[in-house]
């Protein structure tokens, strides 16, 4: 979800390692350890959290995290939480990152040290607030000094126990007094509007003959007052109520004008964050890469994107845009990401694969070497399957690995590794049932393997066939070293990087599924000597269940099936595919007739069928909405029933579901698959209500009939293709940043090019990285590239310009205390200088 400017669409992402913690202070209790786990917060809105780690203080975690940042944040913070059966879990403390200092650590394995957790390290929020400094003449004529404070609304308050009800007070101070004033309760709400007004007397009264100035005595005075704004919780508890944040305004200010309003972030309390050193509490290790990318419309990527897509006619592949900018990139994944994403958008994927695939061919000398390395066609392909191949891998390997994680059998084959009770014959055999079954399960799916997987299968076995015609085995290797090597062992080694499991297996699970990878990766390769591939004497020995010609032949006939051009069409098959699944709380639909309309939590289930929810997981289904009665899904306000994250689903007759997610991230997430699976539904709906109908009346149009057609078109329609939902502009924009990042290594190949048509010899060291087939034809596309980079560099910088020039201090975008966009104006205030 993107966040519009004028004429630009801002996107953020973020992609975190939470890598381990250590040093964790001991348990005040005879064990010591602890059982722990991390959340991911933006702010203190929890959007991720790990599995716990019992009985360490060393826990380690090794999860990946993914998402789409919905909107604005301030701090990356992350908390580790000790795990209490009988209590609220309790924080150890935490980890949080600004913003604009995330660049500083991107993609950087960085130890970071947990930090106290109080009342002042969680102040989060904005407040507006207008101040008027006037002179009243009193009924006896004469003049004192009046300050009013207008406290209108805040923002993103910190949300304490689960609620918020905030209250603000006011205080004039000064070294001899002291005035508070306080509004009323808000309930139930972090975004509170108050429009309450206060008057303060400023300075005593003056005879009316005096000019209508401060005399200095009331200078004095004024310049050493100031005003502050407390925001409190109201709390149910004996312990009183919790701070949110403050804010010091000095009065000083007010002599220049007399009248002031802006927008303020809320401020820690000036003795808050005393803690303890920060060696306390131990150490959490991350790695975050943190994207912000500014989409200009389509029109301005046209050449650059142009450019690119006509990378698999260029001759040779090499001199095309897509083949150099693996070429530039640090990691040749830096590169594939945002390629394979920009081809599959526009359809041009397997040819463009096929390609830079066929030109890798036919450099390889070896046969057994054919794509084993890290090369751009090897990661285009990678990135390919996991994008195509996601909703492959949860019909075929995820019952099964469900099934692993939860059952837990003994399957221990090291005798070296084995538990006391365990018997080692026992363990092979639960092994080879579970190797067994998804070895069946995965040469058994090829009908099942998405189209644009088979078209790129196809082609390599053709390349490699044509390359190495000695070679009886080639056709298979070339592609079992993807779908096998680099698809199915990965899936099964780490199911929590594939979206089969929430989170990476305990100790036990993740030996299991380690021995299985081995194994399937060693079935699928049909080498001609399976037992040397071992060098584990236990696994040599239980590869001997699977030397016979069966397995051989399974695969061979799956390898067959899934490279073969005139494969059945896996479209005519109908089966319901799990989509999304999670436990969401709802609001009843009012079915029955005197039912109450609660909130309960259920267990919702999202197939490209149905959408439904029970009870639990695996329960009967209470209510199923089949896709075609879904007719439009669009956020819901806050204001409806004072909860955030809320969303709905519209169906025939008016009929409306509502829900709250766990987080923003959670919600975007189930709107988006929500809206995608439901696009091409033929009675979607144009307008529709954003507020709820309640007492007699829509809180949004005030239209008192519940049958009133909506009041605000609906959100803008995502492609209904459900695993590809890609924005060709953000990739393009995202190549841009890399070349542009990159524009070093740019012009040393063009050097390079240079260098190779004048001197027909040996080449020079530092130009021998490069893959230069035709230095012509490479240096003319460099030419335009760099061209390109640049009227898009032009772009970003008058657009930039402009937009400082508009922008306002204190404004509720850039409150005054907004330091990334202090740091912000101080840049371009440097670039003005430099440019005069």
């Amino acid at each position: 979800m993107a966040v519009e400017e004028e004429g630009l669409r801002v996107f953020q992402s973020v992609r975190i390692k939470i890598g381990e913690a250590k040093n964790l202070p001991t348990y005040p209790g005879p064990n010591k350890m602890r059982d722990c786990y991390c959340t991911v917060n933006l702010d203190q809105e929890e959007v991720f959290r790990t599995k716990i780690v019992e009985k360490s203080l060393c826990p380690f975690y090794g999860e990946d995290f993914y998402c789409e940042i919905p909107r604005t944040f301030r701090h990356l913070s992350f908390y580790i939480f000790d795990r209490d059966v009988f209590r609220r879990d309790s924080i150890i403390g935490k980890v949080a990152i600004q913003k604009e200092d995330l660049q500083k650590y991107h993609n950087r394995d960085t130890w970071f040290q947990l930090q106290h957790v109080d009342a002042d390290s969680e102040v989060q929020g904005k407040v507006h607030l207008e101040l008027r400094l006037s002179e009243v003449i009193t009924d006896t004529g004469v003049v004192c000094h009046k300050l009013a404070t207008r406290v209108l609304e805040c923002q993103g308050l910190p949300i304490v126990n689960g609620q918020c009800d905030p209250y603000a007070t006011v205080t004039l101070a000064g070294p001899s007094r002291s005035e508070a004033k306080k509004t009323k309760v808000k309930k139930k709400t972090n975004n509170p509007h108050f429009d309450e007004v206060f008057y303060f007397e400023v300075t005593r009264p003056s005879s009316c003959n005096k000019k209508s100035h401060f005399d200095i005595e009331d200078v004095d005075e004024v310049d050493k007052m100031e005003i502050r704004v407390d925001l409190w919780n109201a709390s149910n508890l004996k312990f009183g109520d919790e701070f949110l944040g403050e804010l010091r305004l000095p009065l000083k200010f007010l002599r220049q004008s007399s009248s002031y309003e802006a927008w303020y972030f809320l401020q820690p309390r000036d003795n808050g964050n005393k803690s303890l050193k920060p060696d306390d509490l131990g150490s959490l290790r991350l790695n975050v890469v943190y994207t912000e990318d500014h989409v200009f419309s389509s029109d301005y990527y046209s050449p650059l994107r142009d450019l690119l897509l006509k990378s698999a006619d260029v001759e040779p592949v090499s001199a095309s845009a897509a083949h150099i900018l693996g070429e530039v990139c640090r990691e040749k994944q830096e590169a594939a990401i945002p390629l394979v994403r920009l081809f599959l958008h526009y359809g041009k994927i397997v040819p463009f694969i096929s390609a830079i695939a066929n030109a890798e061919v036919k450099r390889t000398q070896d046969p057994n070497t054919i794509f084993r390395g890290n090369s751009l066609t090897s990661k285009c392909i990678d990135e390919t399957m996991k994008l195509a191949g996601m909703h492959y891998l949860q019909v075929t390997l995820k019952p099964i690995i469900d099934e692993i994680c939860q059952v837990h059998k003994p399957c221990e084959i090291d005798p070296v590794k084995l538990k006391d009770g365990e018997n080692l014959e026992n363990n092979r055999e639960n092994l080879r049932q579970y190797v067994d079954r998804i070895f069946t399960v995965i040469t058994k799916s090829g009908v099942s393997c998405p189209t644009v997987m088979c078209d790129i299968f196809f082609s390599l076995r053709e390349s490699a066939a044509k390359r190495f015609q000695g070679d009886l085995d080639v056709r298979y290797t070339a592609v079992s070293s993807f779908i096998f090597l680099r698809f199915f062992a990965p899936a099964i080694l780490s199911p929590n990087l594939f979206q089969l499991t929430p989170h990476h297996p305990d100790p036990q699970t993740s030996r299991t599924l380690t021995l299985i990878s081995k194994t399937i990766q060693t079935l699928g390769s049909l080498s001609k000597s399976k037992s040397a591939n071992f060098k584990e004497s236990y696994m040599a020995t239980f590869y001997d269940y699977f030397n016979e010609q069966k397995y051989a032949d399974a695969v061979k006939n799956f390898l067959d099936l899934i490279s073969s051009s005139g494969r059945r069409d896996h479209k005519s098959i109908e089966q319901p595919i799990l989509l999304k699944e999670g436990f969401m709380i709802k609001r009843a639909q009012g079915r029955k007739r005197f039912g109450m309309k609660n909130f309960k939590k259920r267990w919702f289930r999202l197939t490209n069928h149905e959408f439904t929810y029970q009870k639990s997981k695996g329960d009967h289904p209470l209510c199923s909405i089949p896709i075609e009665n879904i007719l439009a899904v669009e956020r819901l306000e806050e204001e409806s029933f004072k909860m955030k994250n809320m969303f709905q689903v519209i169906q025939p007759e008016r009929r409306v579901l509502y829900i709250q997610a766990n987080n923003c991230v959670e919600a975007k997430d189930w709107i988006d698959i929500l809206t995608k699976v439901s696009q091409c539904n033929k009675k979607r709906l144009t307008v529709y209500h954003p507020s709820a109908y309640l007492n007699g009346h829509w809180l949004c149009c005030k239209a008192t009939a519940d049958n009133t057609p909506g009041c605000t078109p609906c959100t803008g329609g995502l492609p209904a293709n459900i695993q590809l939902d890609i924005d060709g502009d953000r990739e393009t924009e995202r190549i841009y940043s890399l070349f542009n990042l990159y524009m070093p290594k740019l012009e040393k190949m063009q050097e390079a090019c240079g260098s190779k048509s004048v001197y027909d010899g040996p080449e020079e060291e530092e130009y021998s990285t490069f893959i230069i087939d035709d230095p012509k034809e490479t240096y003319k596309t460099l030419k335009l590239i760099i061209e390109g980079v640049g009227t898009l560099e032009q772009e970003h910088a008058q657009y930039k310009r402009d937009k400082f020039k508009k922008t306002k201090y204190g404004s509720q975008e850039h409150p005054i205390g907004d330091k990334s966009f202090q740091t912000y104006i101080r840049q371009q205030s440097e670039i003005s200088a430099h440019s005069i």
